[in-house]
């Protein structure tokens, strides 16, 4: 069923608009906001609406105040950043419902926003309590969801809302997060590509299962290699392995060779003697790590065999880093990754919050053709779930 985009409203002027965000951007010990690309994602939304006369109403969560009210999970630092970028004011609600709130918004003219306070503040936003979802509405007309990020979660500000606000739409970058993801999965230009990165197999076996009946070519780097390369009988010294998936590890790749799908795994890796920053390290062939040593990043030989996949795609999806990059002294692999991604002549989709950083610390952002803003919501599209925020926005 078709989704109704926010542009396909025909009158906003004067209707109070509750958009869905997720400002969930990280903040320094003062509270400033040192990332804001998620900010940045939702302005061309916010802007429309409020150029279009609507009284804006925002509402996000922040970090996992777990139902309690903590001040430093406050979105006032979201707002002010918010406000610097649009150039306007953002008005920063005490709460996200109750009589001061309600009188706040029946105060907005046209054009003005105002920021709720973090919804997670409450336990029925994460319970997508119908009660709670009414409380949020307070009134409001239209229900906008931009907030890919946190549509496969059914929470009250995302899915129960949907029942309250009698119009429903989604935002400017729904619309981009939906529109590359069918560009990716649903008919892709071939070959198409698949590096999945990370530590654990587990945290990405779904993926895996759906992605080998998919894709042409699928890359495996980061810490869930070396289950891979353990089922394949070599020794792995002390790497990340998860032994119990050692079985369902063989049967990927027997299914990737039933299906002709190439499978590529590091050849050659850095290995430390302990996980930190000023290990003593050295490269050695992914067959022969040494007894009491870890691999956490691809080698030199590996980055080539990688970037070499690379040379004939049309399609390039990536999720996960290919080793422990927030160490400088293992950080080559998955900026080397970075850079081969950004110069194939692909449509080149990147996903996850991790890979998000390590394409931006390679300095290669601009050079991608979509960053998602979703991490477990751009996973689950992947191993093919339908949404629960996506889901609620379809219209008969």
């Amino acid at each position: 069923m078709p989704i109704c985009y926010i542009d396909q409203i025909k009158d906003l002027k004067d209707k109070k608009v509750f958009i869905r965000v997720d400002f969930n951007v990280p903040q320094d010990e003062t509270g400033a906001v040192t990332e804001d690309t998620r900010i940045l994602g939702a302005i061309p939304t916010i802007r429309y609406a409020a150029e279009h006369g609507a009284k804006v109403v925002l509402a996000s969560h922040l970090g996992r105040p777990k139902g309690e009210k903590k001040a430093k999970y406050t979105m006032t630092p979201a707002s002010q950043r918010l406000a610097e970028l649009l150039g306007i004011p953002v008005k920063q609600a005490p709460d996200c419902f109750g009589t001061e709130v309600t009188r706040l918004i029946d105060s907005l003219k046209s054009g003005e926003i105002v920021m709720l306070e973090n919804v997670r503040f409450y336990p029925g936003e994460e319970k997508n309590d119908p009660e709670f979802a009414r409380q949020l509405a307070n009134g409001c007309d239209v229900y906008v969801n931009d907030a890919f990020a946190v549509s496969h979660r059914a929470h009250a500000s995302v899915e129960a809302i949907t029942k309250i606000i009698p119009v429903i739409a989604a935002g400017f970058l729904m619309r981009d997060e939906m529109t590359y993801f069918d560009k990716a999965m649903s008919n892709p230009v071939r070959p198409l590509v698949a590096i999945l990165g990370g530590a654990k197999v587990s945290g990405k076996l779904e993926v895996l299962e759906k992605l080998v009946t998919k894709v042409d070519k699928i890359v495996i780097g980061g810490g869930m290699a070396f289950t891979f390369l353990k089922s394949m009988g070599y020794t792995v010294g002390k790497s990340l392995v998860e032994d119990e998936l050692i079985p369902t590890a063989k049967k990927i790749m027997d299914t990737a060779k039933e299906r002709g799908v190439k499978f590529y795994l590091p050849v050659d890796c850095i290995v430390a003697d302990v996980f930190e920053a000023t290990a003593t390290n050295f490269v050695t062939t992914a067959q022969e790590i040494p007894d009491g040593w870890m691999a956490l990043d691809i080698g030199p030989a590996t980055a080539t065999l990688f970037a070499e996949t690379l040379r004939d795609a049309k399609t390039v999806i990536w999720n996960g880093p290919m080793g422990v990059f927030e160490m400088d002294a293992f950080c080559r692999g998955t900026f080397a990754m970075a850079e081969a991604v950004a110069n194939c002549f692909a449509t080149t989709i990147i996903g996850g919050g991790d890979t998000d950083s390590a394409v931006r610390k390679a300095g290669v952002e601009n050079r991608v053709s979509y960053i998602s803003t979703g991490g477990g919501a751009f996973l689950e599209l992947l191993e093919g779930k339908t949404l629960p925020g996506v889901n609620a926005l379809e219209v008969a």
